[in-house]
């Protein structure tokens, strides 16, 4: 039974071409039960992301599934600037199952260890295996593997750096807010411009819990737009002074060429300052906020040269925690490897055993009926000597097979022994 995972990911292709690739949950289902229903796998599961869509497959013995799986992919995708193939990889057995370890671990994000794929890793395997058919979808051995990729993403995570730390602008513009407030929950938010990445920045606080988005922008429709993205309320730029004063937080990103809120608006806004901690995230190039602005008592002030700082050093903590990481994915792949080869010298070991003892019983009783004079006591002795011959013969094959299946050898010598001693013929 093969082991394979078919994907595009965005380091093998742009976004204009994954976008093309994206499975829904139910079109996943979908695509799962065609390869069932034409006998072509035994299992499977569908990973799709917007950085990745990748399909694990236990392929059928006999049967080409591969090629149903990327004629799937190509149905999906359509017409594409160059043949699918060009942006599609696969991967066989090991390489398989180290795929998977390495993306629910982070290693192979767009954001080196981000945290939201091994979510996404867990609710693609728990589709499959909940899905309303019999066998499920994720049977025993994906069942195996993506259990055993969690808990190596687990491990990745508490045991070395590779997730620690803030790695993206707007995951920083969080963390920050964090430190000054604590918990966001319930804290006002004031947006200056409508550009994506304050909206984005916006998006990842408001999963924190923040009220009431204010956006403030010189066009009244892309304020109202933004606005309406966000969950928020649009204002003109006149009524900034008073927005200014009801909140916790201001995020500023304006095509203005000169600042747009200066000291002497935060002053008016602030008479007596401000009496509580005022967090400005400042993400425009050029700046929309006067330096001096973080000088004022209680404002706490960034531009995105501090944000970028900030995911910079976090990287480079990320990438040094490379190796460690590495080193637990080798070791959950190797586990894993074992537990799988043992899927097939287990059954050839029973196999090999079983045609042996059905040999011994038939030469067994050829020879006892040409041997009549001999009384029970020799019969016994003579069964006990060929019993005690083959398992001293079965023996080092059986211990090799096993052997095999621990470091790594196992389906090679699963051939061997099936070519050598003609398991898979009907004598069998």
């Amino acid at each position: 039974m093969a082991l394979v995972v078919l994907g595009v990911s965005h380091r093998t292709a742009p976004i204009e071409v994954r976008e093309r690739f994206v499975f829904s949950r139910a079109d996943a289902l979908v695509a799962l039960s065609l390869l069932r229903a034409a006998g072509a796998a035994r299992e499977g599961v569908l990973l799709s992301t917007c950085n990745r869509t990748e399909l694990y497959l236990c392929l059928a013995p006999g049967r080409d599934g591969l090629a149903l799986a990327e004629r799937i992919f190509e149905d999906r995708a359509g017409p594409l600037p160059r043949v699918a193939g060009e942006y599609v990889y696969r991967r066989e057995e090991d390489e398989a199952v180290r795929q998977l370890f390495r993306v629910a671990s982070g290693l192979d994000s767009m954001v080196l260890g981000e945290a939201e794929i091994q979510g996404q890793v867990r609710e693609a395997y728990e589709s499959a295996a909940a899905a309303p058919v019999e066998p499920p979808f994720a049977g025993p051995v994906l069942s195996r593997l993506f259990q055993a990729a969690l808990a190596v993403g687990g491990r990745v995570r508490n045991e070395t750096e590779l997730g620690r730390g803030a790695a993206s602008v707007p995951s920083v513009a969080v963390e920050l807010a964090r430190k000054i407030f604590g918990a966001l929950r319930g804290r006002g938010v004031l947006v200056l411009g409508a550009g994506d990445m304050a909206a984005l920045a916006v998006q990842a606080l408001a999963r924190e819990g923040v009220r009431g988005v204010v956006v403030a922008n010189r066009s009244p429709e892309r304020a109202r737009a933004l606005a309406g993205r966000l969950g928020g309320r649009a204002i003109r730029f006149d009524d900034l002074t008073v927005a200014l004063g009801d909140a916790d937080i201001v995020v500023s990103s304006t095509a203005a060429p000169h600042p747009v809120l200066t000291v002497d608006k935060v002053r008016r806004a602030f008479p007596q300052g401000p009496a509580r901690p005022l967090f400005v995230i400042d993400i425009a190039v050029p700046r929309d906020v006067e330096a001096e602005v973080g000088a004022e008592r209680n404002v706490f002030l960034y531009n995105i040269d501090d944000l970028q700082q900030i995911v910079d050093d976090n990287i480079g903590r990320r990438r040094e925690a490379i190796p460690a990481a590495e080193g637990i994915v080798a070791e959950g792949a190797e586990e894993f490897w074992s537990w799988y080869s043992s899927l097939e010298v287990v059954p050839v070991i029973r196999s090999l055993r079983e045609r042996a003892e059905r040999i011994r019983r038939e030469e067994l009783e050829r020879m006892l009926g040409r041997l009549g004079h001999l009384d029970p006591e020799d019969r016994a002795a003579v069964e006990d000597l060929t019993r005690r011959l083959l398992n001293k013969l079965l023996h080092a094959p059986t211990v090799q097979l096993r052997e095999g299946a621990a470091n790594g050898r196992g389906a090679a010598l699963v051939d061997a022994a099936r070519r050598l001693f003609d398991l898979d013929s009907d004598g069998s």
